[in-house]
């Protein structure tokens, strides 16, 4: 994987570990699936947030 697929790679992952929590009843998998999720969405900013800098 790409270095700039870095965000979606946590955003999938932490999807299928937030289902998996749902489904098997484990909240505390469903909570760090969640938080992965977000950390993907963060790195997602903060590359788009340096690349436009970098434009400048």
């Amino acid at each position: 994987m790409k270095k700039t697929d870095r965000g979606l790679k946590d955003k999938v992952i932490g999807k299928v570990k937030e289902v998996e929590g749902k489904v098997t009843g484990d909240k505390a998998r469903e909570v760090q699936g969640k938080a992965q999720q977000a950390k993907g969405k963060i790195k997602e900013k903060a590359k788009k947030l340096k690349d436009d800098l970098e434009d400048h």
